[in-house]
């Protein structure tokens, strides 16, 4: 085995032995628990992308909100061509 490491891989603010723990934990966990985590994180980065763009855009309607979120996650030319109605909060 190498040298030890002196600074964590998932994070810089994070020490070695917590980073060891974190993933010793997800090792433990059932194929089940990490999926219901994975989705429990993609529900919270969705709703903090939903809060960004109503912040940027306080009058939005909730569609408009939902196809920036749509231009956010699929891109441009994808989220265009999926919902033609993005096209005006594509940047294009």
């Amino acid at each position: 085995m190498g040298p030890m490491r002196r600074s964590a891989v998932l994070g810089s603010d994070t020490s070695p032995e917590a980073e060891r723990a974190q993933v010793e934990l997800w090792r433990r966990m059932s194929p089940l628990e990490k999926v219901r985590a994975v989705t429990e994180i993609s529900r919270a980065v969705q709703q903090l992308s939903l809060a960004g763009i109503r912040l940027r855009h306080p009058d939005a309607s909730d569609q408009e909100c939902m196809l920036r979120l749509a231009v956010l996650k699929l891109g441009c030319q994808v989220a265009c061509h999926v919902y033609p109605e993005a096209a005006p909060f594509s940047g294009r």
